[in-house]
């Protein structure tokens, strides 16, 4: 696979999000979270995106340019609403809110409705560890994975982010989940690649398992009823609580689907002790890291440290990109009149 510098694509990224009618604001933060994700390995949540990001602006689905409004303030609670703006600029302005609330109250809540597709959540909860607080992170969105026990698509993959700080500069530890046994980018991120799909990610259109990514007319929960009942659980988080349900009005025929986002930051100093805190959670981490690997393993890893160690390699080495990826992504370029970078012509 061709490999192409950070610097390098998102500079790119943000030339043809800009060409595609994105506002420069909104597609500089944008290329920001798809090139953070690439770094970390997570090339499903990365710049594969942008096409459909370009197409979502021209289908009306996705606005960028506005206006983030504040709906409600109540307290540690802040309810916005995007106008359907880019989920990165949704959910950069809901980790401000939040974390000025936790300063404030010990603890900030906020709520970003009307947003668009939020990419790899855990890039919103490591900005927050790495300003000191907890952050924790859930978006939801249109049915996509089927609800255990039903056929067809009931519910979103809807993903939930935890990232705690580290102290001494340390990688914050990071959980970054999608309630599907996989995410639909994998699925994406198969097809670009030309290479089938496990057994146990989807079901096709008769609800038998899927292994060829064009043939996944759903993704599965993962862990089986638990995973649709954490999926339905964020949905009433982040869509219901917030007064702008998804799902229930989708199934019901009342009106097609759309993004929420939530966001909470809390304040560790809230609950005690700072050194106190930034010690236990050394001690677990270190605790973690000292059990004894099973035969294969050659380390116990934290959430988030195999990401991390990966954005540190790629940052040196350069991102390598899908075959399939690059070849969209140029012919999005050339039909936009975007430079191709060198290396991936």
């Amino acid at each position: 696979m061709p490999t192409i510098q950070a610097g390098a694509l998102r500079s790119f990224a943000n030339d043809i999000l800009t060409a595609g009618g994105f506002s420069p604001a909104d597609a500089a933060q944008t290329a920001e979270l798809l090139v953070w994700a690439n770094l970390r390995g997570v090339d499903s949540h990365g710049v594969l995106r942008i096409p459909r990001y370009i197409e979502m602006i021209e289908l009306g689905l996705m606005r960028s340019g506005g206006s983030i409004t504040t709906v409600r303030e109540f307290g540690a609670v802040t309810v916005l609403d995007g106008g359907k703006c880019p989920g990165a600029v949704g959910m950069n302005e809901a980790v401000e809110r939040a974390a000025r609330s936790a300063d404030k109250f010990g603890i900030g809540w906020c709520a970003a409705r009307a947003i668009s597709h939020a990419g790899a959540i855990g890039y919103f909860t490591t900005a927050l560890a790495e300003r000191g607080l907890v952050g924790i992170a859930m978006t939801a969105s249109k049915p996509l994975m089927s609800y255990f026990g039903a056929k067809g698509e009931a519910l979103s993959t809807n993903p939930l982010s935890i990232a705690f700080p580290v102290a001494d500069g340390k990688d914050p530890i990071v959980l970054d989940m999608s309630t599907a046994s996989v995410a639909l980018g994998k699925i994406m991120a198969a097809k670009d690649a030309g290479r089938s799909i496990p057994e146990g990610w989807a079901i096709d259109a008769d609800g038998n398992p899927a292994t060829d990514p064009n043939t996944v007319a759903a993704l599965l929960p993962m862990a089986g009823a638990k995973g649709s009942g954490l999926s339905l659980m964020i949905e009433m988080l982040a869509s219901v609580l917030a007064g702008n349900a998804v799902i229930g009005p989708v199934l019901t025929g009342i009106k097609k689907g759309g993004f929420n986002g939530l966001v909470m930051a809390i304040n560790p100093v809230a609950f005690g002790e700072q050194d106190t805190f930034g010690d236990e959670v050394a001690r677990l981490a270190d605790a973690i890291h000292r059990l004894e690997p099973v035969a294969g393993n050659d380390a116990v890893l934290l959430p988030g440290e195999r990401g991390a160690t990966t954005a540190r390699m790629r940052s040196s080495d350069g991102i390598p990109l899908p075959a399939g990826t690059v070849t969209r992504l140029c012919a999005f370029a050339s039909k936009l009149g975007v430079s191709i970078p060198d290396g991936l012509e």
